[in-house]
């Protein structure tokens, strides 16, 4: 018996000891090595931080050309007091790195289609090998590495570039396997060396995010199966309502070239009817966007500018912004800077600020590729087989062998989806993809510029430097100049060209190069007394050349309704009006709804709902319950409307805007959708109205059941970790807001770093972001500013000297480097 014993626990401390250093599969996840993870001297107990923690460190580094100093603030922000320009770069990567590393590595590994390196293949129902795939073949490194090609023509950001390597990789030099952040010990992998290609895979990581947004698939399906006028109905170019950034009546200059459609174009209503069961990819968010605005001293009480911009992106934990200020000879810049790239993207300098938002022009289009045979080698393009180039690009997976991929390249980009590649494509059918981000350009220079622009001329001249993705630059100077550009490479394209896959086989199909740069209008000390853009249409659509791609409405008019009335503004009616929840949306929509419905033809239960919307006051605020009401209702009138001429194909079709149902709605046009195709009946719109609300009374009886129907707990937004684990994510946040206002913070979407300027002579600045400084769940400074930001308090930014900072009594750290 004590031989068997012995065996027995021989045998239990094997499988203790194998399973403490090896990875358990369970399900389709897998474990840590729960050893390491586990251990009092390696794993996560030492990324837990006391809450009176110094930062403070002393760096020797022999790439240093002199002395620096970083003074870390109350709020863990670091302020940055360099030599010269090099060291200040260098120490931008050193600090971005001290706190953020892992979320810059897993950002540039996700662009680089090497996720399944670190999670295998798949996990929890997530296939990593088929998204590495997509970012593949969609030509993500392809277009870093043309990127990369740029910065090393470019003196000035190469040397950047190379001075923010240097600086990461002389942190991660520091660490040794107690020191790494949590996440790479709970997936079981190590830091890398940081390179230039890195920081350019950030850039078309950001461009995907950004401009990566397409549905031409589902549109070409669209137009399979709609008539032209039903097509047109659905998916208008333009808006009734529309309120662009250049006011309506600009006069444009003519274009340079000839837009007519090729004779074939009008074909494409019906000769791509095979595609009704084509892509069902990975997308971006597609309200991916931002608010900005400014206002002269006109309108404002101090009688200087003042500058505002709040970029809509998901809400991630680590945050995807991180706060300093930078400050060397020729250099004192503050704002948002994105880890694993030099300067700061959002912010402002001595002399001026400048804010972004998402131009949203269609800037990637699909080509069907004819190849000869099976073997890819050959494919048609203009009458002319033309030989096919290949891509090799080899996928490791953790704990599997390799996957390499062959991609075809042609002339009009890489082949994103084919035979070879199943798990996107269910049509058998070739696709190549043109993409705008692939150009070879260098959109780090703008930022460069402006970090150190001075006045108008500068800011203009920074923008000349910027391709991809499009944004609208907003600006304002201490010189009192307020300005706006939507600056891009836009492709030249005929009307609706780029919405649907096109014939591969012809260049009449292709773009007509770029739209001339001239044709970017500047919007310059306007005498209404502002700029501002919200995502919507940049011109009206008698600018020459097609604007493709979805723009939301009902921000835009807000934000140029509350700007137009403004007289005196400060700071605090600035602060209010990012954080507004009135619903222009509602407002618009709420008299044509209640037209239709009497309260004599309600239940006791509809009449209940109804009566909420009746007296609700049209803010999407957290306790609110008619805004519930209203967002349920609109959807179930959208489903009923149009949901049975959507199931026409055997793939999901777009569904239309919002602005396109009320506008129908105004202009009695809706009746082309109001009958349910299915039915015997004939119904009318308001038939569909009240069918729609009885539906949406169903679910909001459960709402209400639950305690679920406030605005904040029915939207229940959260701050989500990168890898979406609730223990390290800030979850069920009773927050206003929503799509089409102001404040757009929807569930896990929305304002990621909202900043005030105002241009006085010691600059007046104020700023919040959903997160914190630090990127180690264990710190305090990991989601510190959530609560206010749910709040909408900000903080007044500590943009100032070395010598006043030194007097701050709260600092929480001092970062010396040096060269010996």
């Amino acid at each position: 018996m004590r031989i068997i014993l012995s065996i027995v626990c021989a045998l239990a401390a094997i499988a203790l000891v194998y399973t403490l250093d090896h990875q358990l599969t369970l399900g389709d996840s897998k474990t840590p090595r729960l050893g390491y993870f586990l251990s009092p001297q390696k794993g996560f107990w030492q990324n837990a931080e006391r809450s009176n923690e110094s930062f403070s460190m002393n760096i020797i580094a022999e790439a240093l050309h002199g002395n620096s100093e970083v003074y870390l603030d109350d709020r863990l922000v670091p302020h940055i007091y360099a030599g010269d320009e090099h060291d200040a770069y260098f120490i931008q990567g050193f600090i971005h790195a001290r706190f953020r590393l892992w979320q810059m590595e897993f950002q540039t590994d996700a662009a680089a289609g090497r996720l399944s390196e670190i999670m295998g293949d798949s996990a929890n129902g997530t296939n990593f090998l088929a998204i590495d795939k997509m970012f593949r073949r969609l030509g993500m490194v392809y277009g870093a590495e043309n990127t990369l090609k740029a910065i090393e023509k470019d003196p000035e950001i190469l040397a950047a570039c190379d001075a923010y390597t240097a600086g990461v990789n002389a942190y991660i030099n520091t660490l040794d396997e107690a020191s790494y952040p949590v996440e790479f010990k709970l997936l079981d992998y190590r830091p890398e060396p940081w390179t230039n290609l890195r920081t350019a895979l950030l850039s078309k990581y950001m461009a995907w995010d950004l401009a990566g947004f397409e549905r031409d698939f589902e549109m070409t399906s669209a137009r399979a199966v709609f008539s032209r006028e039903q097509y047109e109905a659905l998916y208008p170019y333009g808006q009734d309502s529309l309120d662009p950034i250049i006011p309506k009546g600009t006069v444009f200059p003519k274009r340079g070239a000839d837009m007519k459609p090729p004779v074939m174009a009008d074909s494409l209503y019906t000769a791509f009817k095979k595609v009704t069961a084509a892509v069902k990819a990975m997308q971006p968010e597609r309200d991916n966007g931002s608010n900005n605005w400014a206002v002269s001293g006109g309108k404002t009480k101090s009688g200087r500018p003042i500058l505002c911009n709040d970029p809509h992106l998901g809400l991630n934990l680590p945050s995807i912004w991180y706060e300093m200020q930078i400050t060397a000879p020729g250099l004192n810049v503050y704002g948002a800077s994105l880890p694993g790239s030099p300067s700061v993207i959002i912010g402002f300098n001595d002399s001026c600020a400048w804010g972004v938002t998402n131009a949203e022009r269609d800037v990637r289009d699909y080509y069907e590729i004819t190849f000869k045979d099976e073997t890819r080698a050959e494919y048609l393009f203009d009458s002319t087989w033309h030989t096919t180039t290949f891509r090799q690009e080899i996928i490791k997976i953790k704990g599997k062998p390799a996957d390499t991929l062959q991609i075809p390249m042609t002339v009009w980009g890489p082949v994103m989806y084919d035979a070879s590649f199943p798990d996107k494509l269910q049509s058998g059918n070739a696709y190549a993809v043109k993409w705008a981000a692939h150009e070879e350009s260098d959109e780090l220079k703008a930022f460069y510029y402006l970090n150190r622009a001075k006045n108008f001329d500068d800011y203009k001249a920074a923008l000349a430097e910027y391709s991809c993705p499009g944004q609208n630059f907003a600006f304002a100077s201490k010189g009192g100049d307020i300005a706006m550009r939507q600056q891009g490479k836009f492709p030249a394209k005929w009307r609706r060209q780029g919405d649907f896959i096109m014939p591969g086989t012809d260049s009449t199909f292709a773009w007509r190069g770029f739209i001339p740069d001239s044709m970017n209008i500047t919007m310059h000390n306007p005498d209404r007394g502002f700029i501002s853009s919200a995502n919507q249409y940049p011109y009206d659509t008698s600018y020459p050349y097609y604007l493709g791609g979805t723009y939301p409405v009902y921000r835009g008019i807000m934000v140029n309704r509350l700007l137009t009335q403004m007289q005196q503004a400060t700071i605090d009616s600035m602060q209010q009006m990012q954080n507004n929840n009135y619903n222009l949306f509602a407002e618009i929509a709420k008299p044509v709804l209640l037209r239709y419905i009497s309260d004599s033809s309600l239940s006791a239960d509809e009449l209940k709902y109804f009566n909420t919307f009746k007296t609700w006051d049209l803010q999407n605020n957290a306790a609110s319950r008619g805004a519930t009401v209203f967002s349920l209702w609109i959807d179930s009138l959208v489903a009923t409307v149009y949901g049975d001429e959507l199931a026409q194909s055997a793939y999901p079709l777009p569904a239309p805007e919002n602005s396109t149902l009320i506008e129908s709605l105004l202009k009695d046009s809706l009746k082309l959708f109001a009958d349910n195709i299915n039915t015997g009946e004939k119904e009318t719109i308001q038939d569909d109205i009240y069918t729609a609300f009885r539906k949406s009374v169903t679910a909001l009886k459960q709402l209400d059941a639950d305690d679920n129907l406030a605005w904040g707990k029915y939207k229940n937004s959260g701050v989500r970790h990168l890898l979406k684990l609730p223990a390290f994510s800030n979850l069920h946040l009773f927050a206003g807001g929503g799509d089409g206002i102001i404040n757009a913070y929807k569930q896990y979407h929305g304002p990621s770093w909202k900043m005030i300027v105002e241009l006085t002579d010691e600059t007046n600045a104020y700023a919040i972001y959903p997160g914190g400084q630090s990127g180690n769940p264990g710190s305090k400074y990991y989601d510190a500013f959530i609560g206010d930001y749910v709040a909408g308090r900000y903080y007044k930014l500590l943009f100032t000297d070395k010598l006043t900072l030194q007097k701050q009594t709260n600092l929480k750290g001092k970062i010396t480097f040096s060269k010996s």
